[in-house]
């Protein structure tokens, strides 16, 4: 009898019972850096963060390079890195398959695939391709039935069991925020169960009471580093000093293999 391969270190961030893998997203070098400074063995990236940075639309397959040339850059480093890849930029399975081959070459270790309310089927097979073309590599499958959809729970587990059945690792439900939803959810999974977070919706303890495996954060940091700096523009323009956290030159620079040697350590630099 064969034996089940060990599970990589990245999906065993997703069996530890009470405990959720809570997974920052983040935008580039400096943003993952700093969010892996503070604890966090994994870290994911924001698609909306990628096409907003390049100027181009979320959600519609525009930033593929980009989203290579961000893994080649963060895959190197010492956590755990997953990409969000949209629906894998493209219909047909073996093309995703190669993304997701190239993604790991880069030392990527999880793929997020979303299914943008398309057919099921499709996304099942795009699913079924990665893992036979990168079986570590961890797929969590997104469903957008809350996102997109009217969350209806009938076409939610359908979708979700069809994405299991075709070999995903995890899924993904964003936009479901009841807890006797989420909680119904867990008990019919037999994979770890991903959240997004949202300020309105279970605090995280409270989702990893109802046996949520993973909470994603999406877009939220950045949206919310983009609203600190028109917050701290609005205090600079009315003669106030700006509050929140404001990293030194030195400790934005100390991740990177560029630091100054010398220099005035200057706060506005």
């Amino acid at each position: 009898m064969t034996a089940e391969p060990a599970p990589t270190p990245f999906a065993s961030l997703h069996h530890r019972p009470g405990e959720p893998l809570l997974l920052p997203n983040a935008w580039d070098h400096a943003s993952a850096a700093a969010l892996a400074a503070r604890g966090f063995p994994a870290i994911a990236t924001s698609s909306l963060a990628v096409a907003a940075g390049a100027g181009l639309p979320d959600g519609r397959g525009a930033t593929r390079e980009h989203t290579l040339r961000l893994a080649r850059t963060l895959g190197s480093e010492p956590y755990l890195l997953s990409i969000d890849a949209e629906d894998g930029f493209a219909d047909d399975p073996g093309e995703v398959a190669a993304l997701a081959h190239r993604l790991w070459d880069a030392g990527v270790v999880g793929i997020n695939l979303e299914d943008g309310l398309g057919p099921a089927a499709r996304h099942a097979a795009k699913i079924a391709a990665v893992k036979t073309a990168v079986p570590g590599l961890f797929v969590n499958a997104r469903t957008d039935t809350h996102w997109l959809g009217d969350g209806d729970e009938r076409d939610t587990l359908r979708r979700l069991d069809a994405y299991r059945q075709a070999g995903a690792d995890g899924v993904f439900v964003p936009g479901l925020v009841d807890p006797g939803r989420i909680e119904t959810l867990v008990r019919h999974l037999d994979v770890p169960l991903n959240v997004l977070y949202s300020p309105a919706g279970p605090t995280v303890p409270r989702l990893a009471a109802l046996g949520v495996r993973r909470v994603s954060l999406g877009s939220l940091l950045y949206r919310r580093a983009l609203g600190a700096a028109l917050d701290a523009m609005a205090d600079i323009r009315a003669g106030r000093a700006p509050a929140g956290t404001t990293p030194s030159y030195d400790e934005v620079c100390a991740p990177g293999k560029d630091t100054p040697a010398s220099g005035p350590a200057d706060s506005a630099r």
